[in-house]
């Protein structure tokens, strides 16, 4: 897909949100959720995302009724092991499960977001054999 057109596909996905993409992106937003930066409908790969975290390699997704058909359930597996290849975890809810059960789905995604603050490397390592003060040595 041409760049131009997955902006303007994420545009419309941005104006067109759920309710339970309402309410969870109200919780995500502004770093309000364990200080973590996220972005919706985040293009990634080939994919759009309905949230990301970059900063921890997190994709959350929230799933209307139409993901519970077989084909679609398959869909998503491959999606998932697709971004879990570039080394992108997946968290999924049911829109159900975000509007009837908010405050169980924010402390599991707290809960995954502290899980891979501490297994993420830096995103700028050093390289190897550096320290930050030379002179330690």
């Amino acid at each position: 897909m041409e760049i131009n057109n997955i902006i303007k596909k994420c545009r419309n996905l941005r104006r067109k949100q759920t309710d339970a993409e309402k309410k969870l992106w109200a919780v995500l937003r502004n770093r309000q959720l364990a200080g973590v930066k996220f972005r919706r409908q985040f293009p990634i790969d080939k994919y759009i995302v309905d949230f990301y975290a970059p900063e921890c390699k997190l994709a959350i997704e929230a799933d209307g009724g139409q993901h519970y058909e077989d084909k679609n359930r398959e869909k998503d597996e491959l999606r998932t092991n697709q971004l879990g290849g570039l080394g992108i975890h997946v968290l999924r809810f049911n829109d159900i499960e975000i509007l009837n059960n908010s405050e169980g789905v924010y402390e599991t995604i707290q809960k995954e977001i502290e899980r891979r603050k501490v297994i993420s490397p830096h995103l700028n390592p050093l390289p190897s054999g550096e320290r930050i003060n030379k002179s330690l040595r």
